[in-house]
């Protein structure tokens, strides 16, 4: 579809904020503190790194994105260079990665508005759930809507960040930096582990690709921004928990409520619990948005049930498939609150997910975009940043590994269906004319 005759209505600034919302997210929330006690101050180099290797994966799913603007992000990608089997795969990866990793993105975001309120584990999980009953709704009107919410989420949040840093740096003491590895330096990339999941998002928009007016030209120029957006947010607030919180980071579940009560005075909860609540559903909001999409993708290509598949064409909000979307994420809660398991491995297991949609989507890019553009020099350098994500993900991958089986199996029973509905057919196509 030529770019005079795109039916898509998003923007060069909703675009940016959909990436923004759906990159920074929850991470900022709580990771700072948690890779700082996986490799104390040495953490910031994994910051750094993870700075560093997103730029490369975010070119590349742009100019991805750019090329064959559909509905089916990396899904389409996969099936373009490797047929429909690995479709399949990368977009069962990501349509079920989505509701597992909606849970820590609720509860990190509702434990702070917990804290703030002075309530417990029950206050926690009913805030959650609000959360993801807001961005289901917001969804459900349409994606006009949804990306405007996006544009006042992501102004707010990087406000608020900005200012809570600012305020607080006066108080950085560069003693914390030391020692620098307490715990080795091999910590480092199990520091890198957990931060997978702040830099998550570059191959979320992709899926949104069809809904921009001309995404040859602002799907790029939204990365780019986002790129350095997200970059420098994340570089000052992990600098800032690290100098100004130092080894009593660890211990601390709201390292950005510290930084804020630090740097306005007061306990400055409330304030805390307001950026955590736009944060979170600024991230949730674009990839329900993304994941919705998929699943209408999926539909239509064969990959998901069929009655999934309206919606999937641009400017078309695919309320079937954001219904089964939303439905597995309250499943999900209700699994983790029960059993109690703890966001980390959630995060890890998601995090696993999208390390496994990123390798088939470079792929997938080394094959698609022309031997001498820039999109295929950053498709190479993101492969060697893939498999650095590969190693860092280790057992985790076994989930994605799970779900492929159970894609290829849905395949293979679905194709059979078709196949018996055709034999079934044809004695009374043949006994028709008689």
């Amino acid at each position: 579809m030529s770019e005079a005759t795109h039916q898509g209505r998003m923007t060069f600034g909703h675009g940016t904020a959909m990436y923004v919302g759906a990159v920074l997210g929850t991470g900022v929330i709580a990771l700072p503190a948690l890779a700082a006690e996986a490799a104390g101050p040495a953490s910031l180099l994994a910051w750094l790194a993870l700075v560093l290797l997103s730029a490369p994966l975010a070119g590349t799913f742009a100019a991805l994105g750019a090329r064959h603007p559909d509905a089916g992000g990396v899904s389409t990608y996969a099936r373009l260079a490797f047929g429909e089997h690995a479709a399949a795969v990368v977009g069962w990866w990501f349509y079920l990665a989505v509701p597992l990793g909606a849970v820590p993105a609720a509860l990190f975001g509702a434990a702070y508005v917990s804290a703030a309120a002075g309530g417990g584990a029950v206050t926690t999980t009913v805030t959650a759930a609000v959360l993801m009953a807001v961005v289901t709704a917001a969804n459900a009107v349409g994606l006009q809507v949804s990306s405007r919410l996006q544009l006042v989420l992501a102004g707010l949040l990087v406000l608020l960040l900005v200012v809570s840093v600012g305020l607080s740096l006066p108080h950085a003491d560069m003693g914390n930096l030391r020692p620098f590895a307490p715990h080795g330096w091999t910590a480092v990339g199990s520091a890198g582990a957990l931060l997978v999941w702040s830099f998550a998002g570059w191959e979320a928009i992709t899926h949104l690709a069809g809904e921009f007016r001309r995404p040859r030209r602002d799907l790029p120029r939204a990365t780019g921004a986002a790129v350095v957006i997200v970059g420098v947010l994340y570089l000052l607030v992990a600098f800032a928990t690290v100098t100004v919180l130092g080894p009593g980071v660890a211990r601390t579940e709201a390292p950005l409520g510290e930084l804020m009560a630090l740097g306005l005075g007061g306990n400055a909860r409330w304030l805390a619990a307001g950026a955590a609540v736009l944060l979170t559903l600024g991230a949730m909001n674009a990839y329900y948005a993304g994941a919705a999409k998929l699943g209408a993708a999926l539909g239509r290509d064969g990959a998901l049930p069929r009655a999934l598949a309206g919606g999937s064409m641009a400017g078309e909000v695919p309320r079937r498939s954001l219904a089964v979307h939303s439905a597995l994420s309250f499943v999900a809660l209700a699994v983790v609150v029960a059993t109690g398991v703890g966001a980390q491995p959630v995060v890890l297991l998601t995090t696993g997910s999208f390390v496994a949609v990123y390798a088939l989507g470079v792929a997938a890019a080394l094959k698609l975009l022309p031997r001498r553009g820039m999109g295929r020099a950053a498709a190479m350098t993101a492969m060697v940043a893939v498999a650095a994500l590969l190693l860092m993900s280790g057992p985790y991958l076994l989930w994605p590994l799970a779900v492929a089986g159970a894609a290829l199996l849905y395949l293979r029973l679905n194709r059979r269906r078709r196949a018996a509905r055709v034999e079934e057919d044809r004695p009374a196509s043949v006994a028709e004319p008689g």
